[in-house]
């Protein structure tokens, strides 16, 4: 606090700083928060994550004024961003954060005015854990895909079944419905039991409820990142 009061700051601002601001800064100070998502939609720890995961097509900025409660102050500056279906989180958080720098820049430079949220739309990104990272074969194929891309690269997913000794780590794959792929059918059988491993005509799937995830890009425990073609040429699967 001595620091801060200092410097004579007009405002402070804060970005994913992951630690709780108390009294009395809150109310001695005006505390911008730079968040990304279009709030109330995604309050919380994992913003982006849970963007990609639920299938969103949208997101975006919030400047808000920091509150004692959790992402919940009034907004004096929003921005959308579409949410492309190759987006990682790697891509998409590259991009929110540039959006919201030049947000913050234009909050900054005029007058602000601020709108108290409102409850419609309220969700809430959990941190994710480490159960949240192994693909559960019980969900859709399309599912699974999302949360591939979701946490690559920063966190990453992966699978877990018996030939595995340690899992296995998914970077990329994409979905094969029941009876093959839109364009590119299996040619081999049908996909893997639900839960299980295997290779159909060079591709290495994981069987899903629905269908098969097909891991593209994956890394075996101590290994580095490979192709799932050099995967299946050095290993028995």
């Amino acid at each position: 606090m001595r620091e801060i009061a200092a410097v004579q700051p007009a405002v402070l601002c804060v970005c994913a700083y992951g630690a709780l601001v108390r009294e009395p800064l809150l109310s001695t100070y005006e505390i911008l928060n730079v968040h990304p998502s279009l709030l109330p939609r995604w309050r919380g720890a994992a913003p982006i994550e849970r963007a990609i995961m639920a299938g969103d097509t949208q997101t975006g900025v919030s400047i808000i004024r920091l509150t004692a409660g959790l992402d919940s102050g009034p907004i004096c500056g929003r921005a959308s961003e579409p949410i492309d279906p190759r987006d990682t989180y790697g891509t998409l958080a590259g991009r929110l954060a540039g959006l919201g720098s030049r947000l913050l820049i234009g909050v900054l430079d005029g007058p602000r005015t601020y709108v108290e949220q409102t409850d419609g739309g309220l969700t809430y990104a959990e941190k994710i854990s480490p159960e949240h990272r192994v693909l559960d074969p019980g969900r859709p194929a399309a599912e699974l895909e999302r949360v591939v891309r979701a946490l690559d690269p920063h966190i990453g997913a992966r699978i877990e079944v018996p030939i595995l000794a340690g899992g296995l780590r998914v970077h990329a794959a994409g979905v094969v419905p029941a009876g093959g792929g839109s364009g590119a059918p299996l040619g081999a059988g049908d996909p893997p039991a639900e839960g299980e491993l295997g290779v159909r005509d060079g591709r290495l799937l994981y069987g899903t409820r629905d269908g098969a995830l097909e891991l593209l890009r994956v890394q075996p425990p101590g290994g580095r990142p490979m192709t799932a073609a050099d995967y299946v040429r050095g290993h028995a699967v």
